[in-house]
């Protein structure tokens, strides 16, 4: 009695799918870091290495460069009042109004600092215009979503 084959392996149809699926992934990572922009990279370093900066409980980030607009990420925007951000940022100022003093000294205080790292970016070659976007993500992270 003759007994068939049955060494372990794949059809050639898995085989080939398996090849075709491994070297369309080559592709798209290929094409990602090819058109990864290294700039918002360095833009983002030059913030991190800046020791103000890095003292603020809240991390401004560059998103995106593109055609001269560097498009960075702020605790605060139009659409949500500063207080709200500096509550996050302060959990001291919980129970302050919006118009005492340590929530002043507190708003002063992040005007700077966004300025600050406003200004560094805004300095680079590459950079014509500052852009600001509402950090959305740190916010839904902190219980806070904006519609």
């Amino acid at each position: 009695m003759e007994v068939a084959d049955q060494s372990p392996g794949t059809d050639p149809f898995v085989r080939r799918y398996v090849i075709g699926l491994c070297a369309v992934a080559v592709v798209v990572l290929f094409s990602w870091l090819l058109n990864m922009d290294t700039r918002v990279g360095e833009l983002n370093d030059l913030l991190d290495a800046d020791a103000e900066l890095a003292a603020y409980p809240y991390s401004f980030r560059v998103l995106s460069l593109e055609e001269g607009v560097a498009s960075m990420s702020s605790p605060r925007s139009a659409q949500l009042s500063a207080i709200q951000g500096l509550r996050i940022l302060f959990p001291e100022l919980e129970t302050e109004s919006a118009i005492s003093p340590a929530m002043m000294a507190a708003q002063e205080q992040l005007a700077a600092v966004q300025s600050r790292a406003g200004k560094l970016v805004g300095a680079h070659e590459n950079v014509n215009r500052v852009r600001w976007v509402l950090d959305e993500r740190w916010l839904a992270r902190h219980g806070v979503y904006v519609q």
